[in-house]
């Protein structure tokens, strides 16, 4: 029988340099979109797909991302007498013991990362979320990205990644999949990896994009993965090890990909989450046009 997919790793521990001296102080998970921290965005996708236990994989300096998930009874007690609501707190709340955090005490990449959670993971699959990437499902479409990844694998079992189309002149600054048998529209075996190929060289233009759910033997394999891109352990690396021995599929997302970790995708998220707020999006609209005519 398959196990369902009732785990995932968040790896926050790195330091945000793209974005100091903003993240000097403040996490770069904890940078609002509007007004929710970039991590809430990513713990309410896990939501919505079922994931009950929250892995987040920390450093130094990170306690604010666990802090903003806590119970704040000042805050609640101060807004209660003030007769102000707070259902606006409510994604913050987290069932008590489901919130686990474990340290990456030195930064040797996002494989090893992944392997720091191995304890917590156990003997289960489990899903990976890489923050700085935000997506955003359709409305009114199939959910959310990892929600579209559990419907995938519990049709398929094994091992997926999200995936998204690029244009193939811009394939050389991502991780890429070799497709093999295409199963549907959304689906597809996976039967290579390459990170950053040179555009003549890419297998396809899928690029990979920060969602994953992987049997835990990826654990086994990254204990003794060696060192590869920037001297540290890669999470492609391992994977590409594994892809021959376990099924291995690409889930094709229906929606939209904003690189939060630039500052130009930043602006983009921010901006394209802002008009379609009823509550805001005129407003915003007309500050746009306003600038771009100044401009």
């Amino acid at each position: 029988m398959r196990k369902p997919i009732r785990k995932a790793v968040f790896p926050v521990a790195g330091l945000g340099t793209r974005f100091l001296p903003a993240t000097k102080a403040i996490p770069k998970e904890m940078l609002p979109v509007i007004d929710r921290p970039l991590i809430q965005y990513a713990v309410d996708e896990a939501r919505e797909a079922g994931i009950e236990q929250l892995i987040f994989v920390t450093g130094r300096g990170k306690t604010a991302i666990v802090e903003h998930f806590d119970t704040a009874y000042e805050l609640e007690h101060t807004m209660s007498g003030r007769g102000k609501q707070l259902d606006v707190l409510d994604a913050t709340r987290i069932q008590p013991g489901n919130l686990v955090t474990v340290r990456q005490q030195v930064p040797m990449g996002l494989g090893h990362a992944i392997w720091c959670a191995r304890a917590v993971v156990g003997d289960e699959p489990f899903a990976i979320f890489l923050p700085d990437e935000m997506m955003v499902g359709e409305p009114g479409g199939k959910g959310g990205c990892m929600k579209q990844m559990v419907d995938a694998y519990n049709e398929v079992g094994g091992n997926l990644i999200s995936v998204l189309e690029v244009p193939q002149d811009e394939v050389s600054s991502y991780g890429v999949i070799a497709p093999g048998v295409k199963i549907s529209d959304a689906l597809t075996e996976v039967v290579g990896l390459v990170e950053k190929p040179k555009v003549a060289d890419a297998p396809s233009n899928l690029i990979i994009s920060g969602r994953y759910i992987l049997q835990p033997e990826v654990m086994r394999t990254l204990e003794n993965q060696e060192k590869g891109a920037g001297g540290e352990i890669q999470l492609t690396d391992a994977m590409a090890r594994m892809i021959g021995g376990q099924p291995f599929h690409a889930v094709k997302f229906a929606g939209r990909r904003f690189d939060c970790g630039s500052k130009a995708g930043f602006v983009e998220a921010t901006l394209s989450l802002a008009l379609e707020r009823p509550d805001m999006a005129d407003e915003v609209r007309a500050i746009m046009r306003r600038l771009l005519a100044e401009s």
